[in-house]
């Protein structure tokens, strides 16, 4: 568990600058800039297995990020900012998780009220489902 725990601490060193999202796995990074749910939405499309056996360090992690990170197999989440939805997502899938600031909610962009993605899975309990009906929101928008 304390080797867990330190690469948390090592993924999240990453979120810097512009930094967004990062996956981790031994010595193996792979960083994106993209915001929001994008980068693990994309890097599943690339590969189903991107995210198995990985660690996530994102800055924001809300019930979707949680949803995909446990669809996709990940090993630990890190979010500089999570929500309690979240927590709850992840401790259900027995995952390992940490944060810098925990919130009741994410909230949009302009600040102005929910998420869209949070809305999208707010009352989805399935992964899976949850993972399908973002990765059907992401690329809608493209």
């Amino acid at each position: 568990m304390e080797k867990l725990e330190s690469s948390l601490k090592k993924a999240a060193a990453y979120l810097t600058g512009d930094v967004t999202c990062v996956l981790c796995r031994a010595e193996e990074i792979q960083i994106s800039r993209e915001k929001g749910i994008r980068p693990l939405v994309l890097w599943l499309a690339e590969d189903e297995n991107a995210l198995r056996d990985i660690i996530v360090a994102d800055r924001i992690v809300g019930r979707a990020a949680a949803f995909l990170a446990v669809w996709g197999g990940a090993r630990a989440v890190y979010g500089e900012v999570m929500s309690e939805g979240a927590v709850s997502v992840l401790q259900d899938a027995e995952l390992v998780y940490g944060y810098k600031t925990l919130t009741d909610r994410i909230i949009n962009r302009r600040g102005d009220g929910p998420c869209p993605m949070e809305q999208a899975v707010a009352d989805i309990t399935e992964p899976a489902q949850a993972a399908a009906i973002l990765r059907a929101k992401v690329f809608d928008g493209i």
